[in-house]
């Protein structure tokens, strides 16, 4: 397996996480990224871990991406998986699921996902935007939804699917000095997939993927962080 540091790496501390950084940086690469979106482009192989062809019958979901301001500052909510679930066991990911009938959107449904697998009521975020789809090996196309959360927050985990609730420094988390580039071979074809070491914890797959793409946004037309 090759290994080799993420591309881009600035001089982390240059500016400041704020909640009003985030949400105006968000908003301009959001505005600027709108026509792609709507054009129904799908990240592909060439920039993270995919070699798929994506079709009709991947399952529709989404998650959201929870900015909790702290304050020491902005964090990332994420998720450790129970072991026992049949998709993604074991790995950290975002709070999100399939997207079902009940859902008006993929908005709606990341919301109801995060209730259900944190407590955290759907009134307590300001969605800040949509990225692209993303596609994963397993079958889904997945709609990253952006939400700010200010407290006070309730956090009640779902023992069923979640093992672990934690938080990470955004500014940690979007710093690509920070991620890890790997490549390997799967079902006979050469891919790519980014890794994050926070603490003990691996984060890696399609949740590093997010963080790239959304470091990527945050840093657009600058240096890095």
């Amino acid at each position: 397996m090759e290994r080799g540091t993420f591309l881009c790496a600035g001089d982390a501390g240059d500016m400041k996480l704020t909640p009003e950084v985030i949400a105006r940086r968000l908003a301009a690469a959001l505005d600027a990224l709108a026509p792609v979106v709507d054009a129904d482009t799908v990240v592909g192989a060439e920039e993270y871990d995919l070699a798929l062809e994506v079709n009709e019958t991947m399952i529709p979901a989404a998650v959201l991406v929870p900015l909790i301001v702290r304050s020491g500052g902005v964090t990332v909510l994420l998720t450790r998986r129970t072991d026992h679930l049949a998709d993604h066991a074991g790995q950290i990911s975002f709070p999100g699921g399939r997207i079902e009938g009940v859902d008006e959107d993929a908005r709606a449904a990341s919301l109801r996902e995060l209730e259900e697998e944190t407590g955290i009521a759907p009134d307590r975020v300001r969605i800040l935007g949509q990225i692209e789809d993303h596609a994963t090996v397993t079958g889904f196309l997945v709609t990253p939804v952006i939400g700010m959360i200010t407290p006070p927050i309730e956090i009640h985990p779902d023992p069923h699917e979640v093992a672990e609730v934690f938080e990470c420094p955004l500014s940690f988390a979007l710093d690509p000095a920070n991620f890890r580039r790997h490549a390997g071979i799967r079902d006979g074809r050469k891919r790519h997939f980014y890794e994050l070491i926070f603490e003990d914890r691996r984060i890696w797959g399609f949740t590093a993927r997010i963080l790239v793409r959304l470091s990527g946004l945050l840093w657009r037309d600058t240096k890095g962080p």
